[in-house]
């Protein structure tokens, strides 16, 4: 067996389900809304089903790895109209692979990367994406876990990590808006990080898998590939981001998405998924080129976040530390007991389900930085967001 199985930890969504069972005796009778997973509940858009259906007759076919260069190709054009890419620095063929869904090329690039060799180590943000950690250990590398604490804008200090950490490292993962607080890194942060990876030879690997889900229209988070391009890095270098459909275009059954940067990265992840075995289904491939060519749905899909979160932050910051976002569909609010107990009380008085902040990070030298925190996705509709913020008001108030 992988030695890598016996380190691995409950997933959080397994702890939150104990805590559940635990509490399930004394619920109150009040209809339940759950607000723990990060899983879109705004329909997906009528343009991804009829693409769907209209090219369902491809199941007849193998779909190839590489996937269709019309996907390839509209991923490249999208890339250069939001992140204002030389045009020519994205190429179709060589800087753009289709993948299904980001969870599922976050593990595998570590499985890709990391040569196993003593002492290697993937970096990630702590609170983090669990994935991370999972395709760390079972790649054989130890995870080096950086504090993302709000003194820090909930972003991880590069500079804090000492030269021998770094010189271990063989990927770092970095996530823009985070997951959970929704803080979007900026060039300064980036640029720093690309210098640290021209130093000691490792990977970046930037999910942005929340950032068209913004809220200030005139300020769309910047992305890992659009520095490159101000650095005039037009190679991308050492630098890999993974997008998806998933909360962009409401579509998490879709598993759709991609990974662009670096040609050489590229082509040997390309072989690697050959023997993987995780070509997109040619319909979902069809459907994906109607996704990224539109923005209209996009638009109107963070208009409804918007109201959602304009709605909930003044319910919750009669009783909490809570604020906006800059990205994602998170909030993060500060608590004033242990987050676990504060969410088994919130399910049993009030059956509003979150999901602890603890269980989302790890002990460091200065504790876990999740704990004292939850995690309340605004997936729902407005109706439910709404009652749940009062429920956790008067929860609060009591």
């Amino acid at each position: 067996m992988n030695p890598g199985l016996k380190h691995l930890q409950p997933y959080p969504f397994e702890r939150l389900g104990a805590l559940q069972a635990a509490a399930a005796r004394d619920r109150t009778t009040l209809q339940p809304i759950n607000l723990s997973i990060g899983e879109p509940q705004h329909p997906t858009p009528a343009i991804i089903h009829e693409a769907i259906l209209a090219s369902l007759a491809t199941t007849s076919k193998y779909p190839a790895t590489k996937g269709i260069e019309e996907l390839r190709v509209a991923i490249a054009d999208w890339l250069v109209r939001r992140f204002r890419l030389a045009t020519a620095s994205i190429d179709a063929e060589r800087h753009v692979l289709p993948v299904n869904g980001t969870r599922e090329a976050l593990f595998a690039i570590a499985q890709c990367l990391v040569d196993r060799a003593p002492g290697a180590l993937v970096a990630m943000p702590n609170p983090f994406y669990q994935i991370y950690e999972g395709a760390a250990l079972l790649a054989g590398a130890e995870p080096f876990f950086m504090a993302c604490p709000a003194a820090s804008g909930f972003l991880p200090d590069f500079d804090a990590v000492p030269g021998a950490i770094w010189d271990r490292c063989q990927l770092v993962y970095v996530c823009s808006p985070g997951n959970p607080s929704g803080s979007v890194m900026d060039a300064r942060q980036f640029t720093r990080l690309i210098e640290l990876a021209d130093r000691h030879d490792f990977t970046i690997v930037s999910d942005e898998c929340y950032s068209e889900l913004y809220y200030d229209e005139t300020r769309p988070p910047l992305g890992l590939l659009e520095v490159c391009t101000a650095l005039g890095r037009n190679d991308y270098r050492r630098c890999l981001v993974m997008h998806s459909l998933s909360k962009r275009s409401n579509a998490p059954g879709l598993r759709s998405g991609f990974v662009a940067g670096d040609e050489a990265i590229l082509r040997d992840f390309l072989r690697y998924r050959t023997y993987h075995g995780c070509a997109m289904p040619l319909y979902v491939q069809h459907a994906s080129i109607a996704a990224w060519r539109d923005e209209t749905h996009v638009i109107a899909n963070r208009a409804r976040y918007r109201e959602k979160f304009e709605a909930v932050v003044p319910v919750l910051g009669e009783v909490l530390d809570v604020r906006m976002p800059e990205g994602g569909f998170y909030l993060w609010p500060r608590l004033p007991a242990d987050d676990v107990e504060t969410c088994r009380h919130l399910l049993e008085e009030t059956n509003v389900l979150t999901l602890p902040g603890s269980f989302l990070a790890r002990e460091g030298i200065d504790g876990n930085p999740g704990r004292g925190r939850l995690r309340i996705a605004l997936v729902a509709e407005l109706e439910p967001c709404v009652e749940a913020a009062h429920r956790i008001r008067g929860f609060f108030a009591r």
